[in-house]
């Protein structure tokens, strides 16, 4: 434990209390203490007003000594400068002991040393302030032994409960400078690791996002992959087929994103696009059907939602092909016939895609087009790969 030393502030008139004040200052250095008090300054100017307050701020403690004089008077307040300096002492709530001289021991000193121990300018003016100070903790002495043992026993009581801050000596100072660099590390390296994971939580979160859209996309898709629709023949160009709306959205979406009108001139695949299908995709935020300016029909064409949940499934169609290809690298390359074979539009995941409705104009004919392993009909806009 640090040895702590307090500064004692002893206030009293001077010429009337030499060895009270010899006393006092000697108890407080023999307790290990450091006194402080007129010895250092000329009380009755008002710059030494200023300083006595200083000092009494930077003290731990204050000590009032009160004898039978009153003491040089403050002349703007009417006060003495030892009452003026109690005053400041109880406004700034510093820790105050005060001893004050008995009737008795004034009265014997008067007897050996005359009317210099006696106020006869301010007798009024002491008698309030000595009832001022005993309405405070205070204590009664006749000579210097007894304000030695009053120092004695206040010091005790000051430096073992109060809460004072009071000198230290450098050599008990524990040099900080280490901890100091220490926190100072600890701090940086605790500042990186928020900015680290702030940026991870953003990053997370980014993630989160995307994945629940992937989430949302997928369950989006098992509901269009549950609707059946039936393409009519006048849309396919030949006979009916069925088709799920998920595939006929993927299959012609670049019909749909170029958008459909409901104008009287376009094909019936275009004409069925829009009054059948396109609605329907719409309910899901897929499409969206505005005016469009200048012309007296309208269009329906890809909402941004629609974009991203046909980039989606580009994405998922991509992720599934990988795994067979690389698994083809490793098999016997296959003839030209029958790499020609294969439909250009075998079935992805989920049954993606196997049919495609392009804008055709009416009355368009079937044209038969075959090769080695495959046959692919057009028919009125219809193209299907069979």
């Amino acid at each position: 434990m640090l040895k702590r030393k307090l500064q004692i502030f002893i206030s009293s008139t001077f010429t009337d209390l030499v060895p009270d004040r010899q006393a006092a200052v000697g108890a407080v250095l023999k307790a290990g203490h450091i006194p402080a008090g007129m010895e250092l300054f000329t009380a009755g100017d008002r710059s030494q007003m200023v300083t006595i307050r200083q000092w009494i701020d930077e003290s731990d403690v204050y000590m009032l000594i009160l004898g039978g004089r009153y003491g040089s008077v403050e002349k703007t307040s009417g006060l003495s400068y030892t009452e003026l300096e109690y005053d400041y002492a109880v406004q700034q709530g510093k820790p105050i002991f005060a001893v004050v001289i008995k009737e008795s021991a004034l009265e014997a000193r008067v007897r050996e040393g005359g009317t210099a121990f006696i106020e006869r300018e301010h007798p009024k003016e002491l008698e309030l302030f000595r009832e001022k100070v005993l309405s405070n903790i205070s204590s009664f002495f006749e000579d210097p032994k007894d304000i030695k043992l009053c120092v004695h026993e206040s010091l005790a009581d000051f430096a073992a409960s109060r809460d004072l801050k009071g000198w230290v000596s450098a050599d008990e100072v524990t040099d900080t400078r280490t901890l100091v660099e220490e926190i100072k590390r600890l701090s940086d390296e605790n500042r990186s690791l928020k900015e680290a994971l702030a940026r991870l939580e953003k990053k997370t979160a980014a993630q989160g996002a995307v994945d629940a859209k992937a989430a949302e996309f997928e369950q989006l898709a098992k509901i269009l992959r549950a609707i059946e629709i039936t393409v009519p023949a006048k849309a396919s160009g030949k006979e009916d087929f069925k088709i799920t709306l998920v595939d006929l959205f993927h299959s012609n979406k670049e019909t749909f994103v170029n958008g459909v009108t409901n104008a009287a001139q376009v094909s019936d695949a275009e004409s069925w696009l829009y009054h059948s299908i396109c609605p329907k995709l719409q309910v899901h935020g897929l499409m969206v059907n505005e005016k469009v300016a200048g012309v007296r029909y309208r269009r329906s064409s890809v909402s941004s939602r629609g974009q991203e949940f046909l980039a989606f499934m580009e994405r998922t169609l991509l992720l599934a092909k990988e795994p067979e290809q690389v698994a083809r690298s490793h098999d016997t390359p296959q003839s030209e016939s029958e790499s020609a074979s294969a439909s250009p539009h075998s079935s992805g995941p989920q049954g993606v895609p196997s049919a495609s409705i392009a804008s055709k104009p009416k009355g368009r004919q079937t044209t038969p087009s075959k090769s080695k392993g495959t046959t692919t009909r057009k028919a009125g806009g219809v193209s299907e790969a069979l």
